[in-house]
């Protein structure tokens, strides 16, 4: 069956054994160790209003695009920063953007689209101007069904864990109350200090407020700002949490004296203007701080480095961040990370799982890194990367040099709730057909290609993680 096939290779030969290997894969139940959706959407477990709030406007990989083609973010009726939208008629939006469908072609938003189209609503068809009432209307009914809400399709999903990412100063009531909920699925919180780490951004001195308020702690000296963060981490593991988040621009860390630190914070905290280079000192400091308490507490530490975020000042004005303006920039690791791993590479309860947007770097740095640190793991393509090609690009250069062990199997990274599923069967059709080409080209055996079937789409990230 062609359906049945879809993404998993286009090598004849080895076809058969990667059918036999994604069937074992899809027993697996996901686990997903790093995602966007917010505790709060679960825990309200409402009811999807329509396709556009459900599909189209939390997935800027959609907005973005239809963005480049000159449709303005208006006409979609995005809400501002103040939440504010003007009314435009979700069906007209929906017409936009079937009318623009064709602008998705050979992009993975294309594939995860369908994909959701096909699981959810049972539609097939290619999505376009004529159809799309229809296709609208179809979706509308499956909506409004009772059990398409949150709670009752993360069992549909057969998620075991989802990992939310929250604020530094979240009093994280969401996660209190998910727990006494009767869920299959375990939904644990990240903790993503990115706001006190960058002096840089507007909110910094206000979210160091907020973490004083939150923990109770004054915060006037560096030392009691580690003090609360300690706290909060502490707060995060209680509810299950067994991982930090960093989207930093550089990821580099300096290890710094205790009087150097203290000299930095007081300058940045007490002044006016802060100098980008004060601010990237500031940040890389930061950036050993929690690997070195991620040493202590055992929180896996994720680095995602090397995007411009909110790179558009006048669309992160009026709508905020996350909007698709977020902008790779060429990065590097090896003298970057030097100073953690010294410290803390070879220790048993530090954990690093590094991301990366600049592909130049997989066999260049990133896999000799975690080919010989027994701390640290490739996390898989991400964002614009994790595409068919870019799974393909990512798999070729980093396991010649750190092999499949030093990886952590796939992590979906998204909004868009419903696209979580979707995301993990297409990661695991196409590692069948991989470890099914490289049996057919005798680079492993059938019996180790089931073996790695295994890690990769359960064990790799359930045991790295800690879940």
């Amino acid at each position: 069956n062609m359906k049945n096939d879809r993404y998993l290779t286009s090598n004849e030969k080895a076809l058969p054994l990667a059918r036999e290997l994604f069937a074992q894969m899809n027993k697996w139940p996901i686990i997903s160790p790093h995602g966007h959706v917010a505790a709060e959407l679960i825990l309200e477990n409402k009811q999807f209003s329509n396709p556009v709030e459900l599909l189209i406007k939390p997935d800027h990989y959609l907005t973005r695009m239809l963005f480049s083609q000159g449709i303005s973010y208006e006409t979609l009726d995005l809400p501002n920063q103040s939440a504010v939208v003007k009314g435009i008629s979700p069906q007209e939006i929906w017409r936009i953007f079937a009318k623009n469908w064709k602008l998705f072609r050979g992009t993975p938003s294309r594939i995860w689209f369908q994909e959701i189209l096909s699981k959810f609503f049972e539609i097939d068809e290619i999505l376009n101007e004529v159809n799309a009432d229809a296709i609208y209307e179809k979706i509308s009914i499956v909506l409004a069904q009772p059990e398409f809400r949150p709670q009752h399709l993360l069992n549909q999903f057969n998620i075991e864990v989802l990992a939310t990412t929250d604020s530094t100063s979240s009093d994280l009531q969401a996660h209190r109350k998910l727990l006494e909920l009767d869920l299959n699925t375990r939904i644990i919180p990240t903790f993503r200090p990115d706001d006190v780490s960058d002096p840089l951004r507007k909110d910094w001195r206000q979210s160091i407020k907020d973490l004083s308020t939150i923990t109770g702690v004054e915060i006037a000296t560096f030392k009691n700002l580690l003090s609360a963060l300690r706290l909060q981490r502490n707060r995060f593991s209680e509810l299950g949490g067994t991982a930090t988040d960093h989207g930093v621009l550089s990821a580099n860390c300096i290890s710094a004296s205790d009087f150097e630190k203290e000299r930095l914070f007081k300058e940045l905290i007490s002044g006016n203007s802060i100098s980008p280079s004060a601010a990237a000192n500031f940040s890389a400091i930061m950036l050993f701080e929690h690997a070195k308490m991620s040493a202590e507490d055992g929180l896996v530490m994720q680095i995602h480095p090397g995007a411009v975020r909110n790179f558009d000042q006048d669309i992160f004005n009026t709508y905020g961040a996350d909007r698709g303006f977020d902008i790779p920039l060429a990065i590097t690791f090896t003298k970057e990370l030097q100073a953690v791993l010294n410290a803390f590479g070879k220790s048993r309860d530090f954990r690093l799982v590094l991301f990366t947007l600049d592909e130049s770097t997989y066999s260049r740095e990133l896999a000799p890194i975690a080919g010989v640190y027994p701390s640290v793991r490739i996390g898989p393509p991400w964002w614009f990367l994790d595409s068919l090609n870019g799974m393909r690009r990512w798999r070729d250069l980093v396991t010649e040099t750190a092999g499949f062990y030093n990886t952590v199997g796939f992590i979906d990274d998204t909004r868009a709730f419903c696209s979580i599923p979707v995301r993990h069967d297409l990661a695991r059709r196409f590692d069948s057909g991989y470890l099914a080409e490289q049996v057919i080209h005798k680079r492993i055996t059938e019996f180790e290609a089931y073996e790695l079937a295994d890690q990769i789409s359960y064990h790799l990230s359930q045991n790295f993680y800690r879940l």
